[in-house]
């Protein structure tokens, strides 16, 4: 590939991560808002979750747009720093929607129906399985492992969509109120599972470039 269609699938790659930050922040913003309103752990830790999202996406930000201006060591070195801070938070905020969704099934706290957040949910449905698409086959274009990985968290957004808008549409439909902290449990198992992976993935990458020196 010519050195011009690589730069032009950096400039594109730059895009869809802008695209995902910006789109995941305003997303943030309507969730926990309307969340607020109606009382909704699910959809506040919807929000939440997308928070930490767009902090994921401008890690990647970084990192294509060091291309040439770092060793590859540093790099690395800093993206994984970064990543760890990104998994701390998962996990922080995992413990919060736990705490939330157990205390609002002891205590029977309803939350209004919300006809917002189910909107939020089927937009969100819609286009973060394409902004997925396009980031793998850019990502495989330009090979950028990172970048395959952000479109598989990107694609698990768009099922955590799938569970808030059952959640949502349960209680708005049929008054089942309970439905909603349950999809709050379910985000928990995800930012769990998303926080370790990003830990686990830095720990050994880490161990992998330390043990490269022996080698030679």
């Amino acid at each position: 590939m010519s050195r011009a269609g690589l730069d032009r699938l950096y400039r594109k790659g730059l895009f869809l991560e802008y695209l995902t930050v910006g789109y995941n922040v305003g997303e943030a913003i309507v969730s926990i808002g309307f969340g607020s309103l109606a009382n909704s752990i699910a959809l506040i830790g919807f929000g939440l979750d997308s928070i930490i999202e767009s902090l994921s996406g401008m890690v990647l930000v970084w990192r294509l747009k060091q291309r040439g201006k770092v060793t590859e060591e540093e790099e690395e070195r800093i993206e994984k720093k970064a990543i760890r801070l990104v998994a701390v938070s998962f996990f922080a905020l995992g413990a919060y929607v736990l705490e939330e969704s157990v205390r609002r099934l002891v205590i029977a706290d309803a939350p209004e129906t919300s006809l917002p957040g189910m909107i939020i949910a089927a937009t969100s449905l819609v286009v973060m399985p394409a902004l997925a698409w396009q980031k793998i086959r850019t990502g495989k274009a330009i090979g950028s492992q990172a970048m395959i990985a952000d479109s598989k968290e990107t694609l698990a957004c768009a099922f955590l969509s799938v569970a808030l808008l059952i959640g949502l549409g349960s209680n708005y439909l049929f008054g089942f109120w309970q439905a909603d902290p349950i999809v709050g449990l379910i985000i928990v198992v995800f930012l769990f599972r998303e926080g370790w992976e990003g830990w686990k993935e830095a720990s050994e990458e880490e161990h992998d470039r330390k043990k490269k020196p022996d080698s030679t």
